[in-house]
């Protein structure tokens, strides 16, 4: 059983025992952040008050692209099985949120009747009205993957103001609700048609403070060639450098997810080694889903501290009788100048204030004299969570991460390269051999014979000082022809016999080729006199 022990609970008699850090977050937020957030109305202004179902669901990966860019395709090749409500087509077809999740049988829920459930983390989606619930539904099936994550399926993005108004909702506000919530966003392009569109371009800038979920996946790369290909994605990097403003180079994954034969096969090796690198990092959600769930906390507590200080301050600008609706006016038209004196004042960070545009536009529905003054006790207890609760908490976190068994989605298309031949990198690298008979090193040997003779051999072996001088004619750093000589010297008596000579010019081959060593030397690569040396 894990505790922690809360700065309240400690002043008391009985001090409060968690189990887990979703039950700390949530206690946390009822007691210390919800309280300044009802305050100063922080729900009307930025998002929604969190609930028991933010805290327990399982990681949310959320797919956004244009139409036919791959994302319901996408989503089948994971879970290698269709799921309810799935439509594939050129045209545009899903014109629905899909939440895709783990459930006994097979089944779809209504949007109305989904964010009524109160273990489901969508009944604040209620605030977006029938107009939304009528394109949100849950589909629910027996699925291995799903029982580590939720995928969210969304409408494919279309051009022109026309398609955005046509939805009867806010699709971007939509997408930001979610982008809140979920542990990895995902944008799919289509390697034929990159033009980002204004509502795709309204998208992304409204994914602005979540940079650090997103990840880009360049779909359909097998139907374009080499030269093509190199085009496309320096021009996907230059569009998304113009719509993306962060100094940070974006990942790009290059593949063709779907089950079908590649058209052009000739980069096969490149679409296998980015499958694996995206997969390890969905893979990776479960493990990081308490810390993420810490981060997004504190990222809220840090802008709910923020709203706190502009709301206090229009309510201490306002006069209490006359001329109220003009120093309304003139306040919002000045809000950057009071975001700056707060800056100065509370010595807040930038960053940390709300967008102020968007900030002005909401206000002007707001009645400011009936704003609340600043209220210290309700600051000082989010700033006191933050100083030493949150710290707290981080224990806990790496405790139940080394206490419980490494948790990564199996299943589905995560499965199908573990084992045998198609694994990623079998047979290639150190691997190179690993079915033959005959041992891999042996093709080379009487040319790394010939080197081996010239290095004064005494009673068949080469002293360490003697094997450094070749070794070091291949110019790999110190570091990695130590790893080489301690998996070449079997027998580890500091030299080398001419069987282990070859091995470690092997190992040097396997490095200059691009693979990286083992960490310890596989069976297949154990000189054929060596293997019954007991270990």
């Amino acid at each position: 059983m894990f505790s922690w022990l809360g700065t309240d609970d400690r002043r008391k008699k009985e001090p409060e025992v968690f189990q887990t850090v979703s039950e700390g977050l949530k206690k946390l937020y009822k007691t210390k952040l919800l309280p300044l957030e009802e305050s100063y109305k922080f729900h009307e202004f930025h998002s929604p008050a969190l609930e028991d179902a933010d805290f327990d669901n399982k990681p949310m990966v959320l797919l956004v692209g244009q139409y036919s860019t791959g994302k319901t395709s996408f989503i089948r090749y994971l879970l290698e099985q269709d799921f309810p409500g799935m439509r594939i087509g050129p045209e545009p077809t899903t014109d629905s949120f899909i939440a895709v999740m783990h459930g006994d049988t097979e089944g779809v829920i209504p949007g109305n009747a989904l964010v009524v459930d109160p273990k489901k983390p969508f009944r604040k989606l209620n605030a977006f009205g029938n107009a939304f619930l009528n394109r949100f539904v849950c589909a629910q099936l027996p699925n291995p993957v799903l029982e580590s994550i939720s995928v969210i399926d969304t409408p494919g993005i279309l051009s022109g103001e026309k398609q955005r108004i046509s939805r009867g909702y806010d699709f971007a506000a939509v997408l930001e609700w979610f982008a809140e919530r979920v542990d990895r966003i995902i944008l799919l392009f289509d390697a034929h048609k990159l033009d980002i569109s204004d509502e795709f371009s309204e998208v992304i800038k409204a994914l602005k403070n979540h940079e650090d979920k997103i990840r880009v996946v360049l779909n359909k790369a097998d139907q374009i060639e080499t030269q093509q290909l190199m085009r496309v994605y320096g021009a996907l990097m230059w569009s998304l450098g113009k719509i993306v403003n962060t100094p940070e180079v974006i990942r790009v994954y290059i593949g063709s997810f779907w089950s079908h034969p590649l058209l052009i096969p000739d980069n096969r090796k490149l679409f296998e080694a980015e499958e694996q690198d995206l997969f390890k990092d969905i893979q990776s959600l479960p493990r990081n889903a308490a810390l993420r769930k810490l981060n997004d906390l504190i990222k809220r507590a840090r802008l709910a501290k923020v709203h706190a200080y502009i709301i206090s301050s229009l309510k201490k600008e306002m006069p209490s009788v006359f001329g109220k609706e003009n120093k309304k006016k003139e306040l919002i038209a000045s809000l950057g100048d009071i975001y700056k004196r707060i800056e100065r004042e509370h010595q807040i960070s930038p960053g940390d204030f709300p967008n102020l545009k968007k900030m002005q536009d909401q206000l002007q529905a707001q009645d400011l004299t009936k704003f609340q003054p600043l209220k210290p006790k309700l600051l000082e207890a989010v700033d006191d969570m933050l100083a030493n609760d949150i710290a707290s908490l981080m224990i806990l976190v790496r405790q139940e991460e080394t206490q419980r068994p490494n948790p990564v989605v199996k299943g589905g298309a995560f499965d199908g390269t573990l084992d045998g031949p198609f694994g990623h990198g079998y047979g290639e690298g150190a691997g190179e051999g690993i079915d033959e008979a005959e041992w891999v090193v042996a093709r080379d040997k009487p040319a790394y014979d010939e080197i081996f003779y010239t290095l004064s051999p005494v009673n068949g072996k080469v002293t360490g000082a003697n094997a450094k001088k070749e070794m070091v004619k291949s110019k790999l750093p110190n570091t990695v022809l130590g790893k080489i000589w301690k998996l070449a010297d079997i027998d580890k008596d500091g030299m080398l016999d001419d069987e282990e000579f070859a091995l470690a010019n092997h190992l040097i081959k396997v490095k200059l080729e691009g693979h990286e060593l083992p960490s310890e030397l596989p069976a297949h690569l154990v000189p054929p006199s060596k293997r019954k040396i007991p270990e």
